[in-house]
This record gives structure tokens, C-alpha cells and sequence, in this order.
């Protein structure tokens, strides 16, 4: 059995521009962290005793005979791109609910096939990692995602990632443990309990970028000045007030990235002390993470008594095996090799999205990945 635990993540700037459509003509940049709360996923070999090769267990049991039999698109693009034909049984759990804006989709295709590299016997780097879940992500499943997700829960901790034409490039914040200490104390992570498709809402925000170029290029400038706030030693409300400047103009991106309860709960949360915030992920729904002075959080909570809260705390490993008891995968006539980027599937959506990039959306653009 192979154990993976992959973090979840919060994204603070730079959001929409970590889109394909985007970066592959202006270039992108996002600030973005993986935090302690995390998905698992188990895999093992499945016994040939039963009707179904595949058992697949998350909100859901699925039992099937073939890869292309698998509903879950996740589970059966990186089965199919690994060539596992033999019986797999995976199990998912994690700490906070799918679709609520901490890259949980992300996190669980990343975790994924950690583990069916290392019951391959493989053990693949974290870049390797986040480059082939973007790749089936954003062309085999075809959702309207961005890369930053992807990037930054395979590598863990506070990144500056940037994105071009070339590839995706995570730089660690260099900050003290006590500088990253004070940032952790200033947030609040609230759940709306809205779930929503972040491929819904990225869809309209996509179609809209050819006439929001000019606030996309302005929230990728305040990635730069955030990076700076948490370099300087100056004050650290200052990233909370860059925030609410951030949210809204995220919030004018698409009618469909805000709720009128999340605009209330905002005020609310601003009428109570709060710095700033934003709804986390593409929008609709999910969590609402909220910068306040430590001294105020009563003050803020009390205003959100509706809703769920929890506390911020980062992790710096990334997707990690946290548990490896596999039988040699030749043993079972497994290949011992994952399939190198010349010989990725190429794209399987039917009906790209229009496209700002040198290509259409949804054709793999090969130059956009590093040699191997």
C-alpha cells in the first residue's frame, strides 16, 4: 500500500493570471502558500479475486472492469496515462471539503500520482509532479484551470511562481520563521458553506480576459509589492490592506466570482476590523480568508457567528509519500517507467475555449514544457 498526504493551498495574489490563456502572451505571477490541511489518498493493488479491477473510493464507491468504465476524470486520466491495467483500489480522504477554493482538485490529482509513481516504483520530483497534473488537467480532463494550484501544493511552502511560455517556475519567499509566524497570526480561514465547479466560474472569467487585461496586469503588479511587504520590516497590515485592494478588483473579473452573502459577510468582517481578504479559488463559494490584527480576530469572529473558522498555519514539504509498503511492481508485469512529456496524450477537448496564447486553447504547446 502507498500513502500519500498532499497540502492544500491559499492564494493570495496574482490570481487569473496563472491561466494558459493569459501568461502564454503577457507571462503570470501568483503568491500563493500550501497549508496544513491536507488530502490523502491510498493505493494498492487490487486483488484479482473480485468482478471489478478498479475500486475507487472518495464521496462515492466506484467498481469497474476498464479505465474508460472510471467516472472519476481525475482517477481515470492518470490511470490511463500510467498504463495501469492491473486491479488498483483508491481511497481518498481529507481534512477539509472538495470545491470550497483550497486547489482540493489540484491536490488530489498531485497526490494521485504520487502514488501511482511510487507503486510503480518510481519516484518522481515535485516539478515533474505539478507539470504532469497541469498537463491533465488543463488538456486530458480539459477544466478551465490555472497552474498555480498544481505548482504549489506538489512543492509546498510560501511561493513567488511565476509563469511564461517556457514553464512554471516556484521561488520560495525568503522570509524568517518569525516574519512567516506574524503573517499566520494576522488570518482567518472562514467556510461560507457554498460549494461551487471552479471550472464553471473559471469559464466566464476566462472568456472575459480579452477585456480585463488592464486589471489582470495591475493584480499581477500587486504580487511584486506583496513580496516586498513580507521582505521589508515594515508593517505587515499593510499586505491585508493590499489585499482588499486585490479583492476588489478580482471581484469585477466575472459576475459569477462573488455571492451577495459573500459580499455581506466581507463587509461584515471589514465593519469589525478586518484588513482585507478574499474568496479563495475562482470564486462562488468556498472559503473566505480574511487578514485581520490578531487583537481583533474576537471582534471579527463575532461578526461571521454564522459561519465555520478556522486558523492558517503553512507547511513547507509538499506532496509527500507518508507511507510505502509496495511489492516490486515488476512482480506483476508492470512497466517501471512513466511515460516521458514526447509521448503525453495530446490535448482531448473537443471545443477549446477561444485563446489570447500563440496557440488555441487546448493543443498541447510542447515548447511550454522544459526538456527532459
Amino acid at each position: 500500500m502507498i500513502i500519500s498526504r498532499t497540502p492544500f493551498r491559499v492564494s493570495f495574489f496574482g490570481g487569473g493570471s496563472d491561466y494558459p490563456d493569459w501568461y502564454r502572451e503577457h507571462g503570470g505571477a501568483v503568491l500563493a502558500g500550501s497549508i496544513d490541511r491536507f488530502c490523502y489518498l491510498s493505493c494498492r493493488w487490487f486483488p484479482n479475486y473480485f468482478d471489478a479491477r478498479y475500486r475507487i473510493v472518495y464521496s462515492r464507491i466506484e467498481l469497474a472492469r476498464e479505465i474508460e468504465a472510471i467516472e472519476h476524470p481525475s482517477v481515470r486520466a492518470c490511470l490511463r496515462h500510467m498504463g495501469i491495467h492491473e486491479g488498483v483500489e483508491i481511497v481518498h480522504n481529507a481534512d477539509l471539503p472538495a470545491r470550497s477554493g483550497l486547489g482540493s482538485s489540484s491536490a488530489f490529482t498531485v497526490g494521485l500520482l504520487n502514488c501511482l509513481h511510487a507503486l510503480r516504483g518510481l519516484d518522481p520530483d515535485q516539478q515533474s509532479l505539478a507539470e504532469l497534473a497541469i498537463h491533465l488537467e488543463q488538456n486530458v480532463m480539459c477544466e478551465n484551470v490555472g497552474s498555480q494550484d498544481q505548482m504549489t501544493v506538489a512543492h509546498g511552502g510560501l511561493n513567488h511562481v511565476t509563469f511564461t511560455a517556457d514553464g512554471c517556475v516556484a521561488r520560495p519567499i525568503a522570509i524568517s520563521a518569525r516574519r512567516l509566524a506574524e503573517l499566520e497570526s494576522h488570518f482567518l480561514l472562514v467556510w461560507t458553506g457554498l460549494s461551487r465547479n471552479a471550472s464553471d466560474i473559471a469559464q466566464h472569467q476566462i472568456r472575459n480576459i480579452p477585456d480585463k487585461r488592464a486589471e489582470l496586469k495591475t493584480m499581477q503588479a500587486f504580487v511584486d509589492m506583496a513580496v516586498d511587504i513580507l521582505a521589508g520590516g515594515g508593517d505587515i497590515a499593510d499586505f491585508g490592506r493590499l489585499m482588499h485592494e486585490s479583492w476588489k478588483l478580482k471581484r469585477t473579473l466575472s459576475s459569477h466570482i462573488t455571492t451577495p452573502l459573500v459580499d455581506d459577510a466581507y463587509a461584515a468582517a471589514r465593519r469589525a476590523g478586518a484588513l482585507g481578504g478574499k474568496l479563495l479559488g475562482a470564486g462562488g463559494g468556498g472559503f473566505l480568508l480574511i487578514m485581520a490584527r490578531p487583537e481583533d480576530h474576537a471582534s471579527v469572529r463575532g461578526a461571521l457567528s454564522d459561519f465555520l473558522w478556522t486558523n492558517l498555519k503553512f507547511e513547507s514539504d509538499g506532496s509527500q509519500i507518508i507511507f510505502n509498503s509496495a511489492h516490486a511492481p515488476t512482480a506483476r508485469g508492470a512497466a517501471t517507467q512513466s511515460l516521458p512529456q514526447d509521448q503525453w496524450a495530446e490535448t482531448e477537448c473537443p471545443e477549446p475555449l477561444p485563446s489570447l496564447s500563440r496557440g488555441a486553447r487546448g493543443t498541447l504547446d510542447r515548447s511550454w514544457f522544459p526538456p527532459s
